[in-house]
């Protein structure tokens, strides 16, 4: 997070706590202060989508917070209401009046005497993967690499299960919101997001890929996408900041087990080169 940024917000919050500010001043506070942290708050930029979630979820929740008590209510929509109707600020309402549509007239025009440009290379769904990654202090191989979880289901069946299963309880506390209950790409978030997340029953995502992929997709997130997977605006996080190298393990392999796919192995994808 980026503090100098986030500090002069808070600063500012306890400043109108001493002052006694009024409801109004206090949402509208709340509400810029969301904006410019989700927009220069964090060095990993938020995607566009994402922001507008947050955003509309903050736009709700003041509303509710400011119709919740007759209180409340005067004293966020009272002043707007004596801007709106008292003599003495006719001469301030008429600027507004005449500056909204104003600048509204004023964006548009500068969005339109900017050409549309075309991407300069096609956006593949499913980019190469670099040779190794480090994360977590342990680099790993993606294309020789295997998940190291995957020969317990042959040595220690009963271990496996219990891998797949915290794999499983991660997902669900991290993952379905986008990706679903279902693993089909369809969560609550699923719509409002570009692009829209992986569909782990398309049977051209699990069992064209070695884990060792789905492992380095996780654990970088959008960020990490190479220039052949852009432009986008994925809301996919580094999971590594969050996670641990053997829970992203355990999810690719609850993937694959929830699906009934198989992993593609390194062997498989030497044979289709040549």
């Amino acid at each position: 997070m980026n503090l100098t940024v986030v500090l002069p917000i808070l600063a500012v919050m306890v400043l109108l706590r001493l002052m006694r500010a009024g409801g109004l001043l206090w949402l509208a506070t709340l509400w810029i202060g969301m904006y410019v942290t989700l927009h220069y708050g964090f060095k990993t930029p938020i995607p566009h989508s994402a922001i507008q979630i947050y955003l509309s979820i903050t736009t709700l929740a003041l509303v509710a917070y400011s119709t919740s008590s007759g209180e409340r209510a005067r004293s966020v929509y009272g002043p707007i209401f004596a801007f709106a109707t008292e003599s003495r600020y006719m001469l301030p309402l008429l600027l507004v009046v005449v500056a909204v549509p104003g600048l509204v007239a004023w964006s548009v025009y500068r969005g339109l005497q900017e050409p549309p440009q075309p991407p300069f290379f096609a956006r593949t769904v499913h980019p190469s993967p670099p040779s190794d990654i480090t994360v977590r202090g342990e680099k790993i191989d993606l294309l020789h690499g295997v998940n190291p979880l995957r020969e317990l289901e042959k040595s220690d069946p009963k271990k496996f299960v219990e891998h797949v299963e915290k794999g499983r309880d991660t997902y669900y506390k991290n993952c379905f919101f986008c990706h679903g209950d279902a693993l089909a790409g369809d969560g609550m978030y699923a719509h409002a997001l570009n692009p829209v997340p992986a569909n782990f029953q398309d049977g051209g995502v699990l069992p064209m890929f070695q884990e060792t992929f789905f492992f380095w997709r996780i654990a970088k997130g959008g960020p990490g996408m190479p220039d052949e997977g852009a432009p986008g605006d994925s809301v996919m996080p580094e999971w590594e900041r969050f996670l641990t190298n053997e829970e992203i393990w355990q999810v690719v392999l609850f993937l694959y087990s929830d699906t009934g796919y198989r992993p593609r192995t390194f062997e498989e994808g030497a044979e289709a080169a040549h």
